[in-house]
């Protein structure tokens, strides 16, 4: 497997490659560690693509799949300005939130002591059934992921959110804080990317949510004050321009021919339900009580990456004429992969509809790609981290179909550089393929 020889901006010595497509690095990191999303990648990876490519202060990098602002929180830190898309709302909030770093610690200290002092008052209020009344405020899987007294705290601790007189801006640092602390206190098996309520976790002694909210927010103030020390003297006039919304189109929102790098992770095609993967924070908001309310307000508006955004009679779920026309030999290619996996479904016991994941997927990338190139300067690159995948044995080498879409949508070159091997732990499982995996760097060059 090849390695890299690239360098940090921190440390003058060839890194490891073979975690960037993970969150591992960033689990340690300031301000980067608020909000541990799965789909996460590493932030020392976007700080070797900022080097290698030259990219300084007063220039511009975009992620159109900003998730949790990875790329632009490191773009920050480092002086340099950027766009960001992230079309999950309850994700575009967190990253929002970690871009802020105008809170004040007085204010920090205001506030806390306010949420402190309501939830002990409240505490004292609670008339009739403790479990009758929660029962009224959540749904059943919230119910069996806490202890009935931490999930009051909890509730008690997001009531005294929405009904301060916080600014908006110490709403959501405050939002972010309490986000952060739902998994810590669950005595339930939440760890990512699934939630298992019948499973507890091998600590599961109850822990006290106010006294732990309250250390988690001083923690995330104390991570700012350490990121604005140690970053770019000139971060105070960078602009980091995001948005909640599509990033297949983006015009209106992020200028043509104005960025000078584009560093991303796209959903890589193995299946995975990004929308689902909040449930958990979803449910305990308010903002979902079923997996209906989830596919509606969330599912429809992720690119195609999980066969549970499919609806078998949509057209979005047909390879498009347009990826025809630009690129036909991606298109043949994929044209039998999907012939293949529409014959293997009907064999299988879950008859997961990969034929039409594959088929929606690439009808994404390719308007996504399309769009990335039209925001590049000429000269400029843009760097994709993805993973190929093998749905019922069927590989479809992702990294290689996004590089020559790449080409048909107007990019002069692409390069790949493999970052680590994948699936090795499924090579004895009867249940699964043997196909050898890989995650990988895609490099498109605008000329």
């Amino acid at each position: 497997m090849k390695q890299l020889a690239l360098f940090t901006l921190d440390e003058e010595k060839p890194v490891k490659t073979d975690e960037w497509g993970t969150f591992k690095d960033s689990l340690r990191a300031p301000i980067h560690n608020w909000f541990t999303y799965p789909a996460g990648f590493s932030y020392k990876a976007v700080e070797a693509s900022l080097n290698t490519h030259s990219i300084t202060t007063g220039q511009i990098v975009y992620d159109p799949f900003m998730g949790t602002g990875t790329t632009n929180l490191t773009a920050k830190r480092l002086g340099i300005n950027s766009y960001g898309v992230e079309a999950h709302p309850f994700v575009y909030r967190i990253a929002r939130t970690k871009l802020n770093w105008d809170i004040k610690e007085d204010r920090v200290v205001t506030a806390v002591a306010y949420i402190e002092s309501w939830v002990r008052d409240q505490r004292k209020n609670l008339n009739g059934d403790l479990r009758n009344h929660l029962r009224q405020e959540f749904p059943e899987l919230i119910l069996k992921c806490y202890e009935d007294r931490t999930l009051f705290d909890l509730l008690l601790i997001r009531e005294a959110i929405t009904n301060g007189n916080f600014p908006a801006d110490m709403r959501d640092f405050l939002f972010v804080g309490l986000t952060s602390l739902l998994r810590q206190v669950s005595t339930a098996a939440t760890g990512w990317p699934y939630i298992a309520p019948k499973k507890q976790k091998t600590t599961s002694l109850e822990k006290d949510a106010l006294f732990e909210f309250s250390r988690l927010i001083f923690r995330m103030m104390q991570d700012i004050l350490i990121t604005r020390f140690e970053a770019h003297p000139d971060y105070p006039n960078t602009f980091h321009a995001i948005y909640n919304g599509d990033s297949r189109n983006t015009e209106g929102l992020v200028p043509s021919g104005r960025v000078d790098h584009v560093f991303t992770s796209p959903p890589y095609l193995n299946n995975f339900d990004y929308a689902d993967r909040t449930r958990l924070e979803l449910y305990f908001f308010g903002e979902a009580r079923s997996w209906g309310d989830i596919t509606q307000n969330i599912r429809t508006k992720l690119i195609t990456s999980a066969t549970t955004q499919i609806t078998r009679d949509s057209p979005r779920y047909q390879l498009s004429d347009n990826l025809h026309k630009a690129c036909p030999e991606v298109y043949d290619f994929l044209s039998e992969s999907v012939t293949q996996l529409s014959k293997l479904r009907l064999t299988k016991g879950g008859k997961k509809s990969y034929n039409l994941l594959v088929s929606g997927y690439f009808n994404d990338m390719f308007l996504i790609l399309a769009d990335v190139y039209r925001v590049l300067k000429s000269e400029a690159t843009a760097v994709f981290v993805l993973g190929d995948s093998a749905p019922y044995g069927v590989h479809i080498p992702t990294d290689e179909l996004i590089g020559k879409i790449g080409i048909a949508v107007g990019f002069s070159e692409y390069h790949l550089d493999i970052l680590r091997e994948r699936g090795g732990k499924w090579k004895d499982n009867p249940q699964r393929h043997d196909v050898k995996l890989r995650e990988s760097i895609v490099t498109l060059r605008k000329s």
